[in-house]
């Protein structure tokens, strides 16, 4: 019989028996789908709203791996663990020392820390950041590394500092990278999408899994692979490593049964219902590699192809949606030529996929005019710019 620490009683009585608030980070524009996510089956997480930069919610530990493995559109989950007023260094100090970081943290390896600050006395981020680091310090020296956990298994540990008119906010980043990165690529593209704009796009157009999926600018095959793992039920997060996998509260017992009652859920097809295209050959290559290696090659058929000498009928008799995000811009030119390309597509569009449902990425407004058919817009933050996400219905 193993007989729990002091730490180990002050750690199951503090984190794992409470309620914690925690923060899920969104893009821009995409908050009201990921609380959709987060209240709907399988989380149907209670008392969620939204809140500036994202989601707030309470919950149990395990609320938050399970938010983690499943949430398709979050970037990152952090939990809070600390809030206080400070109008000075010195003041800021007696907080920082008084944080039981040993809870949350083991003295492994020293933490990252990221600090924002806006509207208040203390603005200097450097001098924020060394004092919660030396505080850190300072608090695990009197604790010997735990023998509970890997202490590689969540990778490297991170502190978020959010000062803002004279109130900080503590909080540790259970996520690790960012969840867009599912662990299932590893080619890039001319014109990359992350996962979780290509999942709000698929589920903003109400794709389920039950019909078809063509995606015939594959690139790197985003919308495929979300498309795949939507339609066979494969959390987002299956095929990766979170940040709490490094904290002293985690249960790997625990998580290994959450993961495998999730596994129990999915149901890979034995023929694929969803097809991918690109004219680079290469490009399909590699996705085929990564395909066989996450055990998803029976979702998705993968050809090479132009965009416009491809149709869907040689696909499937059943309409379904198609996804688009073209490599627009310096990638393929002029802004005019890319703008001529878009134009073409859209004729395309018409001829070949009427009565199939679209979502389509535009990175410029002045271009969606010329799109003579009804979309509803979405605009959302990615990578320094503002496109839009176009879906509906091709007449």
């Amino acid at each position: 019989m193993t007989i729990e620490t002091p730490l180990q009683k002050r750690i199951k009585r503090h984190v794992i028996g409470r309620t914690r608030e925690f923060f899920i980070a969104v893009s821009p524009g995409l908050e009201r789908v990921c609380l959709e996510e987060l209240t709907g089956p399988p989380l149907s997480i209670e008392g969620a709203a939204v809140v500036s930069g994202g989601i707030a919610f309470e919950g149990r530990l395990p609320d938050c791996w399970r938010a983690n493995l499943h949430l398709r559109t979050a970037n990152r989950i952090l939990m809070r663990i600390g809030n206080f007023k400070a109008t000075n260094f010195s003041r800021l100090q007696q907080h920082l020392s008084a944080t039981p970081w040993e809870l949350y943290l083991t003295s492994d390896a020293p933490p990252r820390v990221h600090v924002t600050a806006a509207q208040s006395r203390l603005h200097h981020t450097d001098a924020i950041s060394e004092r919660v680091l030396a505080s850190v310090g300072e608090r695990l020296r009197k604790w010997l590394p735990t023998d509970r956990l890997d202490p590689h298994a969540g990778g490297p540990q991170r502190i978020f500092v959010r000062a803002a008119a004279d109130r900080f906010t503590l909080s540790i980043d259970s996520s690790g990278e960012l969840l867009y990165k599912r662990g299932v690529k590893t080619q890039g593209g001319s014109a990359p999408i992350r996962e979780t704009v290509a999942a709000a796009a698929l589920i903003l157009a109400g794709y389920a899994g039950s019909e078809p999926l063509v995606d015939p600018m594959c690139g790197s095959g985003t919308f495929a692979i979300e498309g795949a793992m939507i339609a066979a039920r494969i959390p987002p997060g299956t095929f990766r490593n979170f940040a709490f996998m490094g904290w002293p509260s985690f249960a790997p017992r625990k998580w290994e049964y959450l993961r495998q009652g999730a596994k129990q859920q999915t149901t890979v097809f034995d023929s694929p219902r969803i097809f991918a295209s690109d004219i680079d050959p290469d490009i399909c290559r590699s996705l085929r590699t990564s395909l066989d290696k996450a055990g998803l090659s029976s979702m998705i058929d993968i050809v090479s192809r132009d965009f416009f000498a491809f149709t869907p009928g040689e696909v499937s008799r059943e309409k379904g949606i198609v996804t688009l995000n073209p490599p627009y811009g310096r990638r393929l030119g002029t802004h005019r030529e890319s703008q001529a390309l878009f134009r073409s597509m859209l004729t395309h569009l018409e001829a070949a996929y009427s009565g199939w449902k679209i979502a389509l990425v535009a990175p410029d407004t002045e271009w969606i005019r010329d799109i003579p058919f009804p979309l509803s817009h979405h605009v959302f933050h990615h990578g320094g710019i503002r496109p839009t996400l176009l879906i509906g219905t091709i007449p």
